[in-house]
């Protein structure tokens, strides 16, 4: 049986269980060698490594695991092996486990993207210039408009959400996982404006649902990896916060990061923000409506909505990390991002 060298530790990973695995999977044969943990992500533990003349990456839980990280897992492979023969740019499906014994959570390995987090740095010639850099924001959308053009039914995840009532829902939600920080030790409480009176605007202004169709749910510069030789997304990644409802909550959630002005980097401080060469908010906007049958007469509460959401996911980062449970450096950083966000959402508000 193939073995696995011992002196190469990664935490949260067991190798030589995992070598194992891939054995009884009848995966390609060899040791597995060279494995590296793929930064990016501030929760989920991800490791590159190769085995015979084949590379993986394996994803999995972080190394504490919370509640809800293996059933975000496991929902993830389900959607990735579901958009295998969609136009959605995404990282192949190879194989997975919910036996949490193997490597003590729910885990699966997929195919290693040539491509580069645009968050972080600008590798690419294109990237040099402005031009290429202004098609790469047009990119982020035309691979939203393809994820929300796959009819969720076709590809078998008819039962991955509750769409009926989805609008609906997401207040309250939102809400509650806010109110529970009050309880974090060490957390000073918030520094945005009121919450109350933008929960209040999006329960009073809500529009008709739409379309239900897949719902990325965190979706912005730092979750697509681009292609390093053309100005295109090579894949969507982080779904764990997918599921079936309306995806101009995903339109919204662009819209909300975006700069408003030309020449401002986005709210999440991108690398490729920060060039000040990225298209106009209405810009992209009218991107997506080319592409698209959606309405986006209501894309204004799409965009509180998603300040509002992804704003209380934020700041939960920093309340953690008042009582030990996060990175400080980092629940400062998402603090003054979920900051950004309320406050452009009480702008659009008024």
């Amino acid at each position: 049986m193939p073995t696995t060298p011992t002196s190469e530790a990664i935490a949260g990973v067991d190798l030589a269980a995992l070598s194992d695995w891939m054995e009884r999977e009848g995966l390609p044969d060899g040791a597995i060698t060279d494995p590296a943990p793929i930064g990016g992500g501030t929760q989920n533990i991800m490791v590159r490594f190769s085995r015979g003349d084949t590379e993986f990456v394996l994803r999995r839980g972080p190394l504490h695991l919370r509640p809800g990280s293996n059933s975000a897992i496991s929902r993830e492979m389900r959607l990735l092996a579901a958009l295998a023969d969609t136009a959605v740019p995404h990282a192949r499906f190879i194989a997975g486990s919910t036996d949490e014994e193997i490597l003590g959570a729910v885990f699966y390995l997929m195919e290693p993207v040539d491509g580069f987090n645009a968050a972080t740095h600008l590798p690419a010639a294109y990237a040099a210039a402005p031009a290429g850099r202004r098609v790469m924001g047009f990119a982020l959308v035309d691979a939203l408009a393809a994820l929300a053009a796959v009819d969720h039914t076709d590809v078998g995840l008819d039962d991955f959400g509750r769409p009926d009532g989805f609008l609906e829902r997401q207040v309250p939600r939102w809400l509650g996982e806010f109110d529970r920080y009050a309880d974090t030790p060490g957390y000073p409480g918030p520094e945005f404006g009121d919450v109350g009176k933008l929960a209040s605007w999006l329960d009073d202004n809500r529009p008709g649902a739409s379309r239900p169709g897949i719902l990325h749910g965190d979706y912005h510069i730092a979750n697509v990896m681009y292609a390093m030789e053309r100005p295109e997304v090579a894949a969507i990644v982080d779904w764990e916060m997918a599921t079936i409802g309306d995806p101009l909550l995903d339109v919204g959630m662009l819209s909300a990061i975006w700069p408003e002005y030309d020449g401002e980097s986005d709210l999440y401080e991108s690398a490729l923000g920060a060039t000040g060469d990225l298209p106009s908010r209405a810009s992209m906007l009218e991107r997506y409506a080319a592409q698209s049958d959606r309405d986006l007469s209501a894309i204004d509460w799409y965009t509180v909505l998603a300040c509002f959401k992804i704003g209380i996911i934020l700041e939960g980062t920093y309340a953690r990390s008042c009582a030990g449970a996060a990175g400080r450096d980092v629940g400062e950083r998402l603090r003054r991002y979920a900051n950004g966000l309320f406050d452009r959402a009480h702008r659009i508000v008024g």
